[in-house]
């Protein structure tokens, strides 16, 4: 009985560093289910894509009016950073009086990764530390915030 108790801590002593190496995926974003997609139809109106769709996760008014459903799926194995597995994107385009005139499915294979869960938002202009910006407003007292 020892001997078997002895086994079974020393199984569990070695086990225990593979305990980290679990695999854990992670869904972001809206799932459209195919079943969905396949209920709208070119000539449907706004209001029955938001019903059977959702709320889009973001839009666009460029080129006509168009709702984009994302979701992102990724994969964490033990602490390393997270792998993106698969992403869709599904576009539903809108003509001028608001029926849909176009949809489409994009995933990875159709481009790079959309990394819409950044929080950061670039602008044109260049990063100044607080004392650049202190010298740069004395230079041109003109300038007010």
């Amino acid at each position: 009985m020892l001997n078997f108790a002895r086994s079974a801590a020393l199984v569990a002593i070695l086990a225990m560093p593979l305990g980290g190496c679990f695999t854990q995926s992670l869904t972001h974003g809206h799932v459209v289910s195919t079943e969905a997609i396949e209920e709208i139809s070119v000539g449907s109106s706004r209001e029955q894509v938001e019903l059977l769709l959702g709320t889009p996760s973001t839009t666009s008014d460029l080129d006509g009016e168009a709702y984009y459903y994302i979701s992102q799926r990724t994969e964490t194995v033990a602490f390393f950073k997270p792998t993106i597995i698969d992403q869709r994107v599904v576009a539903v385009y809108f003509d001028e009086e608001g029926f849909v005139k176009d949809m489409g499915s994009y995933g990875l294979e159709d481009g790079k990764v959309v990394d819409y869960l950044n929080r950061k938002t670039r602008t044109g202009g260049a990063d100044y530390g607080f004392l650049t910006q202190i010298l740069r407003g004395a230079q041109n007292p003109s300038m007010r915030l």
